[in-house]
């Protein structure tokens, strides 16, 4: 049986695009140091309808797109944005910001729009961790207010939970209130050192593997889907554990967490900032084009740094030597913001790979 190819050549699985950096709130974490008031340069709406058309370049299966910021509701387009992009058979989530603009009968009409699913954050299983890290007072309760309102729907909401060294002992209890509410996925973002969240401080290696050990085991259990973001080492864990089950390679990548394979920075994803920037995520700030100027499908398929980060065999140190570099590959981002390289070894993972057991360290 050939290998599966895990690279997204073609075309991104997902497109994150940063509507505007407009956000009514103030988290310690966010990595677009987004502000009350939109920036300069935002793309006026035009430039977002001839982004839609290059969108649906990239032919079939289209790419899902991720309507992000700051807050997309803050966006004054968004519901055109929402209708032209069904119009192309574009499939879209939401990314909101949960402010005064999150109601549930907002959440009625972007539904009615289009939107096929809604991502909201948790970073505390209480109103002081939680409202500390998004640095507005009853944000907390708001967003259990919205997973409410979404279910009721029977909207999809995938829940994003923080981890830094100060979130990373209250996971267990956010999972403890998760599951009394009803979500598709749990995606825990381990933190880069990029924008606000370069004042915080990321697990260790160490304390990062025990963490990952831990979601492997509850994912076997869980109500909903679990994942990680920028913790690519995940599936190295759960491979491991798979065949230590007795699963062949073959039979590893024939199971439904193999969907996840492979994507990381650059491929299968690409983020468009509110400025038309393009860069292989929002959490590697490396530009590689403008949209008001390039096709994003060009940019993604032939820029030298897009196409080299689809090419593991490529990249250094010990990430260029796994023998899980095709389905992990390691956060590009992580190290881009620790070495200036995105090509080097992630920081975060602490396995070492085959070949350089027993090697003297250099």
């Amino acid at each position: 049986m050939r290998p599966v190819d895990f690279a997204y050549d073609r075309a991104p699985m997902i497109v994150y695009w940063e509507l505007t950096n407009a956000c009514g709130l103030a988290c310690r974490h966010c990595r677009a140091t987004a502000m009350p008031l939109p920036a300069p340069g935002e793309l006026s709406t035009d430039q977002a309808l001839s982004l839609m058309d290059d969108l649906a370049r990239f032919g079939d299966p289209l790419p899902h797109v991720v309507f992000t910021g700051g807050d997309p509701l803050r966006r004054h387009d968004l519901d055109l944005l929402l209708s032209e992009a069904g119009r192309r058979g574009i499939g879209v989530s939401l990314a909101p910001a949960v402010t005064p603009l999150l109601t549930a009968e907002r959440l009625a009409q972007v539904q009615q729009a289009g939107v096929q699913a809604i991502s909201l954050s948790l970073d505390g299983s209480s109103a002081v961790l939680h409202d500390g890290v998004r640095g507005v007072e009853g944000t907390f309760e708001a967003t259990l207010q919205a997973l409410d309102w979404a279910a009721e729907l029977g909207l999809p909401v995938q829940v994003n939970t923080l981890v830094t060294d100060t979130t990373a002992a209250d996971l267990p209890a956010v999972y403890d209130l998760l599951v009394t509410k009803k979500l598709l996925r749990w995606s825990l973002f381990f933190l880069i050192s990029i924008g606000r969240g370069s004042e915080l401080v990321e697990l260790t290696s160490a304390e990062a593997e025990k963490l990952i050990v831990w979601l492997n085991g509850l994912a076997r259990t869980a109500p909903f889907q679990v994942k990680t973001t920028e913790a690519m080492h995940y599936r190295r864990i759960a491979a491991r554990a798979a065949r230590r089950r007795g699963l062949s390679d073959a039979q590893i990548e024939a199971l439904p967490m193999a969907r996840g394979f492979g994507i990381r920075d650059g491929n299968g994803i690409v983020f468009v900032s509110h400025t038309g920037d393009v860069t292989p995520s929002g959490f590697l700030p490396l530009a590689l084009g403008n949209v008001k100027q390039q096709s994003l499908v060009e940019v993604y398929r032939n820029h030298p740094t897009m196409r080299a980060l689809r090419r593991p065999e490529e990249f250094k140190g010990r990430c260029g030597r796994c023998e899980f570099k095709r389905w992990c590959g390691g956060s590009r981002a992580r190290a881009y913001a620790w070495t200036g390289d995105p090509l080097e070894s992630d920081p975060l993972c602490a396995f070492v790979p085959t070949g350089d057991r027993g090697r003297r360290p250099v």
